[in-house]
């Protein structure tokens, strides 16, 4: 156990054995440099060498996905203003005939292999690294640029819907599978808004929901390391926590929400996560960010949990407290 080496770590972590300290991994958006493979390797890479984490989740700019398709988007250059949708590929019920299968290796996802290459070479094997894919209906919902327009095309004209997210599912089967043979270890699995209660009923994402999001995994069922993370409040984690991946990530302080504790007793994989990143690491202390370390220590009793944020961290969030918590693994 003792000199673990990072893959090691992590995949004691995620099998619940013993490991020599906590594994820990953040991950955020560089919005000034995600506008090409180079720029999106050369900000991944200079924020692991910063901070040494033990797993890489590839923060791509998180509208690559829908690109390729015609979506239209304004870029700041900024590194703390996100892209600005400025036409969506969708707008009319006919529009989703218009959403064909993609071949994995052109455009944007082209440029996310490009980009997968450069990060596996720099990496030298040291770590896992995760590209983030999109579940299926959460591609739909960002082609068509709205929640209220996308629930309004699954009530009137689901069978549009179904078509499409068919051929959306064929797309990221593709992707994922290329994800992997360029050497990426897995994917980060992001439902965003949709594996939700705010949005959805568990009748309407066991409909247009799951059935693709298990197709996508299967495709990638032979991959070393899959992270499914389940956004927003009033999640639907205990509904997915069946799905075939090797850890499960949420906003587990949102009190909507399980805590680390009660998902942990309720799933199977590891656990990922116990730092509030909206409040407590982006404005709080170094003495509380720690704190919360220790807290989702002794929630999961140190096994089968890898110590992260709850979702990709604010931009301007302090390097102290991630420096803190980066040294503070190493003592819980």
């Amino acid at each position: 156990m003792a000199g673990m080496s990072k893959k090691e770590r992590v995949q004691a972590a995620l099998q619940g054995q013993e490991v020599d300290r906590p594994p820990v991994s953040f991950w955020r958006h560089f919005f000034e440099k995600e506008t090409s493979a180079e720029g999106l390797a050369e900000a991944m890479l200079t924020f692991q060498q910063r901070f040494d984490w033990d797993f890489m989740k590839v923060n791509p700019r998180a509208c690559y996905h829908v690109e390729d398709w015609g979506c239209r988007f304004r870029f700041s250059g900024d590194p703390h203003t996100a892209p600005v949708l400025l036409e969506p590929a969708v707008r009319t019920v006919q529009d989703w005939e218009k959403i064909t299968v993609l071949p994995p290796d052109q455009g944007a996802l082209g440029e996310q292999l490009q980009a997968l290459k450069l990060i596996k070479e720099g990496l030298q094997d040291e770590i896992y690294f995760l590209e983030t894919i999109f579940t299926p209906l959460s591609i739909a919902g960002r082609l068509i640029g709205s929640e209220a327009a996308m629930k309004e095309q699954m009530q009137n004209h689901p069978e549009a819907v179904h078509a499409a997210l068919e051929r959306i599912t064929e797309t990221y089967r593709r992707f994922a599978r290329a994800c992997l043979e360029v050497g990426a270890s897995g994917i980060f699995f992001a439902t965003t808004a949709w594996a939700s209660y705010e949005l959805l009923t568990d009748a309407e994402y066991a409909e247009f929901g799951r059935p693709y999001d298990l197709k996508v995994l299967e495709a990638v069922q032979d991959a070393e390391f899959n992270l499914l993370h389940v956004c927003r409040s009033r999640n639907m984690l205990y509904r997915l926590a069946d799905y075939p991946v090797h850890a499960i990530n949420w906003a587990s302080r949102d009190p909507s929400n399980p805590s680390l504790r009660e998902g942990k007793a309720h799933c199977t994989q590891a656990v990922v996560g116990g730092i509030d990143h909206r409040k407590t690491l982006l404005k709080g202390s170094v003495e509380e960010v720690v704190a919360q370390a220790r807290e989702a220590k002794a929630q999961t009793e140190g096994i089968r949990w890898i110590l992260a944020g709850e979702c990709s961290i604010p931009t301007r969030t302090p390097e102290r407290n991630l420096t803190a918590l980066r040294e503070a693994v190493e003592k819980l």
